[in-house]
C-alpha cells in the first residue's frame, strides 16, 4: 500500500496500457506518459505496439464461449503471461525497463458479457489474469474495470467515453468520437462532462473480419484496406434486412457484442450466399456498419444535440473503403481520425486503458452513467500490487 500511495502522489506517471477488443486478434500495448489527473489529465503517447495472438490462442479465444470452465481457467492465466509479455515488450521498445513504469492498466479479454440480463444474471467475463501480469513485470497493474460499473446497475460499456471527454473536449465544439472496433460505439463530446453520452451503436469490424475468415477458409483475417469489399457490390435489400435488426432501434444506454454481431450471424449469411457474391455480401456487411453507425445517429444524437465534428479511431480506421463510405453518409460534417490529434487510431483504446488506471490510482470515479446506466460513478477496476 505504501507504494500505491506514492504511485498516487506522483504529478507524472508512465502508465502502460493494454487492450484486447471483441475481434480476438491480439493485444494493444501503449506507454503514455501521463501528467495531472481528471480534468488537469495530459497525456503523451510514448510508444505503441500490437501483439498478435497466436492463431492457436485466436481461434481458443473465440471458442471460449461454448467453452468448458476448465478451459476458461486455463486461458486466464495463459493470457495473462500473453499480457504481461506484451507490456514488457513496449517497454523495451521505449528503451525503458519495468521499474521505470509506475502502473499497468489492463482491459483484458472479454469472454462474456451480459449486460441485458436482469440482476442477479447481469454479468460480465474479462480474462488475463492481472496477478500474472504483476507478477511478471513488477509493476502495479489495474484490471478488470467493467465489473465495478455492472455491480453498480451499469452495463459495464461503454468505458472509453471518460477517456473520450478527457482528451477531446472543447469549449465551444461539440465532437463525436466515433470507435471503430469489433464493435462501433460512439461517445458525444459536449464541453461539460453532465453533457456526455455514448453508447454501442453496433457491430465495427467484428461482423466484417467473421465474414473474410469465413469466406477465405482461414487464409486472410481481415480484409485489407477494405479492397474484397470494393470488388463486390452492396446487396440493398439485404442490407435494408440487416438494418432491422431489433438491437438498433433500442435506445441507449445500450451495449452489444460478439453475441448478436458474430460468428452465428455470418453463418447465417454465408449459408445464402453462392461462393461466386461473396465478396457482394462482404460488402454488404459493410455497409451495414457504415449504416448502422449514421443510423443511430439519426435516431439517437441528432435529435439532442449538432455534431461539429467526427473523430474515428480503432481497427476500422484501416479499412479505406468504410471510412469512405462513412464520409459520404455523414457529409458535410467533417470527418477526421485521432491521428489528427495524436494519438493514432489502433493505439487510442489501450491508451484509454492506461488513463483509467492513472483514474484509478487516484481515486477518481472514472464510469459516465450515462453512457452504462450505472446508478451513480463508482471508481472503476482491481489494484494488484
Amino acid at each position: 500500500m505504501k507504494r500505491l500511495l506514492e504511485i498516487a502522489r506522483l504529478d507524472k506517471k508512465l502508465v502502460v496500457g493494454l487492450m484486447s477488443g471483441t475481434s480476438a486478434d491480439g493485444v494493444d500495448a501503449a506507454l503514455v506518459e501521463i501528467t495531472g489527473n481528471y480534468l488537469d489529465t495530459r497525456v503523451k503517447l510514448i510508444a505503441f505496439e500490437t501483439v498478435p495472438y497466436p492463431v492457436d490462442i485466436a481461434n481458443a479465444v473465440r471458442n471460449l464461449q461454448n467453452g468448458r470452465t476448465r478451459q476458461v481457467c486455463e486461458m486466464n492465466f495463459r493470457l495473462g503471461e500473453l499480457f504481461a509479455e506484451a507490456a514488457l515488450g513496449v517497454i523495451r521498445k521505449a528503451d525503458l525497463s519495468s521499474a521505470d513504469v509506475h502502473l499497468i492498466g489492463s482491459h483484458g479479454q472479454t469472454i462474456f458479457h451480459l449486460p441485458e440480463a436482469m440482476p442477479p444474471d447481469r454479468s460480465t467475463l474479462q480474462v488475463a489474469e492481472p496477478c500474472v501480469i504483476a507478477e511478471r513485470t513488477g509493476v502495479v497493474t489495474v484490471a478488470d474495470f467493467r465489473t465495478r460499473d455492472v455491480a453498480a446497475g451499469g452495463y459495464g460499456a461503454p468505458l472509453i467515453p471518460y477517456v473520450d471527454f478527457l482528451l477531446f473536449r472543447d469549449t465551444e465544439r461539440v465532437r463525436a468520437c466515433q470507435n471503430i472496433g469489433g464493435i462501433a460505439n460512439v461517445t458525444v463530446v459536449t464541453p461539460s462532462l453532465d453533457g456526455v453520452f455514448a453508447f454501442d451503436t453496433g457491430p465495427g469490424n467484428m461482423l466484417i473480419d467473421e465474414f473474410v475468415r469465413a469466406m477465405t477458409r482461414g487464409e486472410k483475417q481481415f480484409d485489407d484496406g477494405g479492397t474484397l469489399a470494393r470488388s463486390g457490390k452492396v446487396e440493398e435489400e439485404i442490407l435494408r434486412n440487416l438494418l432491422e435488426h431489433p438491437y438498433f432501434a433500442l435506445p441507449p444506454p445500450k451495449t452489444t457484442g460478439r453475441e448478436l454481431f458474430g460468428a452465428e450471424l455470418v453463418r447465417t449469411l454465408l449459408s445464402a450466399t453462392p461462393p461466386e457474391h461473396c465478396a457482394d455480401m462482404l460488402a454488404t456487411v459493410t455497409g451495414l456498419t457504415a449504416h448502422s453507425i449514421q443510423m443511430a445517429y439519426e435516431r439517437f444524437v441528432f435529435p439532442k444535440t449538432r455534431i461539429d465534428e467526427i473523430i474515428l479511431s480503432g481497427g476500422g480506421c484501416r479499412n479505406d473503403y468504410l471510412i469512405e463510405l462513412i464520409r459520404a453518409l455523414f457529409a458535410p460534417i467533417e470527418v477526421r481520425t485521432s491521428d489528427d490529434y495524436g494519438i493514432p487510431a489502433d493505439a487510442k483504446e489501450a491508451v484509454g486503458f492506461a488513463i483509467l488506471a492513472n483514474e484509478t490510482i487516484s481515486g477518481n470515479p472514472s464510469n459516465i452513467p450515462t453512457a452504462t446506466g450505472a446508478r451513480r460513478p463508482v471508481v472503476l477496476g482491481k489494484i494488484v500490487p
